[in-house]
């Protein structure tokens, strides 16, 4: 099943390396990212990320939710399948 994940994100180095090995480490696949600054927020960073997976998907939130770095996490279930 393919879930999009909406986090936002304070810009500091190596933040997108410590999001993006936390999913892959929880046995989901990244299939797409998009993401920008945003200069009304501090220049925090929202980002959503794609990710396909067989395994329930708020064990990845409450894990996200624990970087440091990662201010918030959305989690909503998105139709097809990562290519």
């Amino acid at each position: 099943m393919q879930y999009r994940l909406e986090l936002v994100l304070k810009p500091v180095e190596g933040v997108l390396l410590r999001v993006i090995g936390m999913v892959e480490r929880r046995g989901f696949a990244p299939c797409a990212i998009h993401g920008a600054p945003n200069a009304d927020d501090d220049g925090r960073w929202h980002l959503q990320l794609l990710v396909n997976g067989d395994r329930p998907p708020e064990t990845l939130c409450r894990q996200l939710e624990k970087v440091y770095d990662c201010e918030s996490v959305r989690i909503t279930a998105s139709a097809g399948a990562c290519v």
